[in-house]
């Protein structure tokens, strides 16, 4: 792990982003470098889907049964856009630091065709297995992938050239991998974890319209019941309630990062009634809106 650390390092120094606070887009599409100089108390935020690799620190998150704890040397799978509680924490002072790489829907696709022609993987009982959120630590293979792409960032004319072939490479190894299901569920278009996936894409196109369960369900051809069942299986959350949380985050942002007013972001995010998004932004954020936008 030190080689890939090293690489993060010197990738930031040449970036100059030693004093980055925050994630940034490098040069390779779909790639970005995250640093904190300290970690961050447990709190609301959205996880995008992708392959979250930290080289440095760590990070927990919490769910209502159990929690996820992962940190240099693992790597995170996420299927789908998730509304989690994290915290990070920074070892023995230093700072916090990893890669986000997004999962290309036509490349998954391809990659888990030439797989299945290979016979590289058995799908069977593949859905009963997969929930969104998995981690897992970096074997042989995705540890020297991952030395390769940090190694070509901060060489632009490679980044350009190579960059495509090692992300793909990258994608590959964690589909081979323990939590490699949860990608290659997505490809699976009749199965219910890749019909969630769709709803999921849905709601965050829409969450600031009306949706109901009902719609969600037919959009995907599932029964109500079924599809609820299978939504809580892939988030851990009902339809609604993941709705919820997603207007509440996407509601905070407004406040902190463009100075809404509370109302206006209630409205903008969808609520209708300013006094339910006081009493559930509170509940969410241990916060009021008017206490979240004083604290900035």
């Amino acid at each position: 792990m030190s080689n890939i650390i090293d690489a993060m390092h010197t990738f930031a120094k040449q970036a100059n982003l030693l004093n980055l606070e925050g994630n940034v887009e490098t040069s390779i599409p779909g790639v970005r470098f995250f640093r904190a100089s300290k970690g961050s108390p447990r709190q609301p935020l959205v996880y995008q889907s992708g392959i979250i690799i930290v080289g440095q620190g760590r990070k927990v998150i919490y769910f209502p049964e159990h929690e996820i704890q992962y940190g240099a040397g693992d790597y995170l799978v996420l299927g789908v856009p998730m509304p989690l509680e994290c915290a990070s924490f920074s070892d023995n002072g230093l700072p916090i630091m990893g890669l986000a790489v997004d999962v290309n829907p036509s490349l998954l696709h391809k990659l888990v065709n030439q797989m299945r022609q290979h016979q590289r993987y058995t799908d069977n009982g593949l859905c009963r297995q997969i929930s969104c959120v998995q981690s897992a630590k970096l074997d042989m293979a995705l540890e020297q992938t991952l030395q390769r792409l940090l190694g070509i960032l901060i060489e632009p004319i490679e980044a350009d050239i190579f960059g495509p072939d090692v992300v793909k490479e990258l994608v590959y190894r964690v589909l081979c991998g323990p939590q490699g299901k949860t990608l290659i569920g997505l490809a699976q278009h009749d199965g219910h974890y890749a019909r969630v996936a769709r709803a999921l894409n849905t709601m965050h196109a829409n969450f600031a319209g009306p949706i109901t369960v009902e719609t969600l369900a037919e959009d995907v051809n599932m029964s109500v019941s079924a599809f609820h069942r299978a939504f809580k299986q892939v988030t851990f959350e009902s339809p609604l309630q993941y709705l919820k949380k997603i207007r509440l985050v996407k509601a905070k942002d407004l406040i902190t990062t463009n100075g809404s007013r509370a109302n206006e972001a209630a409205f903008q995010v969808g609520y209708t009634s300013a006094s339910q998004f006081s009493r559930e932004f509170k509940r969410h954020f241990n916060q009021s809106p008017s206490e979240i936008s004083l604290g900035n």
